[in-house]
């Protein structure tokens, strides 16, 4: 249940505190109980390695903003999954020998993590969950307000139909993994400005969130519907979009319906520049990753101001309420929107996207 109404941003939201005045906070307030000082460990586990934002983002990111906070003291152990919920178990059991202060666990199995999470309380470490809301008794969580980004997909499917949609148009869903809570918030979000809309003709909960798994899903797709039936795409992913746009391929199809996504990959934004996929989510990493490095930070060391002003949204997971979150804003990534989101947060250059094979494109909707 999400308790925040959280509108989609025109522009992707600035994290800054300095206004409630807590980011210069020392930590110094009575309400402040500091336990450690900058010599802290950050442990940092990522689910998987399919969708580069984790390598090129969050952990450089979640790293530098950790180094910064503690005068270059503190580190972060980080451990990627690679989408296996028992190499995870095994990653967390070791920060947890390994006596880290705080752990930032981002799930690939939220329910399968839970006995992991009670071993760190017990061991008096604690848990913020990063990305994905982890089950059991984790301390905080932050992610970007994931209902929204499915009715953000949606609203833009339902805008490249145009004034012509209705009920006869068959889209196909090709939603995320059942193991990622996110995943089942997506299509709810989704399917809350959908239904009664158009038809979903077919729909996919795909495995692991992997290219290739959303690729033999949508053939199947193809074969029970038709490629000459398909209006739209809902695609929970870039990763995933790029299978479906494969599968299209594979069965003849040359202009591509419209297709979503989510991450603003680099080969996504390419592939909204030339047509071939219609819109991605945009999520502010930055914002994200740099503010679970404040709580993890603020967390360990006592600073009770800091955190209660990065935490002030309310989450329930099925086994624990009331857990101190932060949800950042999402907003939608089309040909219109790319100067404003990842170019002008430095996410990439226009020449990282307008390479050669693109630079004709890139021309074509005034970017150069």
């Amino acid at each position: 249940m999400r308790r925040i109404a959280i509108s989609v941003a025109a522009s992707t939201m600035t994290l800054s505190l300095a206004g409630c005045g807590v980011l210069n906070a020392t930590g110094d307030s009575a309400s402040a109980s500091p336990t450690k000082g900058n010599d802290i460990t950050v442990g940092l586990l990522l689910p998987e390695k399919a969708n580069s934002r984790y390598g090129k983002f969050d952990y450089p990111i979640i790293r530098d903003k950790v180094a910064e906070l503690t005068r270059k003291q503190g580190k972060v152990e980080y451990a990627n999954a690679d989408a296996s919920a028992t190499r995870q178990a095994d990653q967390l059991q070791q920060m947890i020998a390994d006596k880290v202060d705080v752990i930032l666990l981002d799930a690939v199995d939220a329910h399968a993590v839970v006995d992991g999470v009670k071993k760190a309380k017990d061991a008096g470490i604690p848990v913020i969950a990063y990305d994905r809301l982890a089950e059991g008794p984790i301390d905080a969580y932050i992610s970007f307000d994931n209902e929204l980004v499915g009715e953000v997909q949606a609203r833009s499917l339902l805008a490249a139909l145009g004034s012509q949609a209705g009920t006869s148009d068959k889209i196909v869903m090709m939603n995320g993994s059942l193991t990622d809570p996110n995943a089942k918030q997506f299509k709810q979000g989704a399917l809350s400005e959908l239904t009664g809309k158009v038809t979903i003709a077919d729909s996919y909960d795909t495995k692991d969130w992997k290219p290739e798994n959303a690729e033999a899903n949508m053939a199947k797709a193809i074969a029970k519907i038709g490629k000459g039936n398909i209006a739209a795409v809902y695609a929970a992913n870039d990763g995933m979009a790029g299978g479906v746009i494969k599968a299209l391929q594979a069965a003849g199809v040359t202009h591509m319906p419209p297709i979503t996504g989510q991450d603003a990959e680099l080969d996504a934004v390419q592939r909204v520049v030339t047509g071939e996929q219609y819109m991605s989510v945009y999520k502010s990493y930055p914002d994200e990753a740099e503010a679970a490095a404040q709580m993890a930070v603020a967390k360990i060391q006592g600073k009770d101001i800091q955190f209660d002003a990065l935490t002030q949204d309310k989450v329930d997971s099925p086994t624990t309420k009331n857990i101190p979150s932060k949800l950042v804003q999402v907003s939608a990534l089309t040909k219109d929107s790319i100067k404003d989101t990842v170019i002008e947060d430095g996410i990439y250059t226009v020449a990282d996207i307008c390479t050669a094979k693109y630079k004709a494109a890139c021309a074509a909707i005034g970017l150069k």
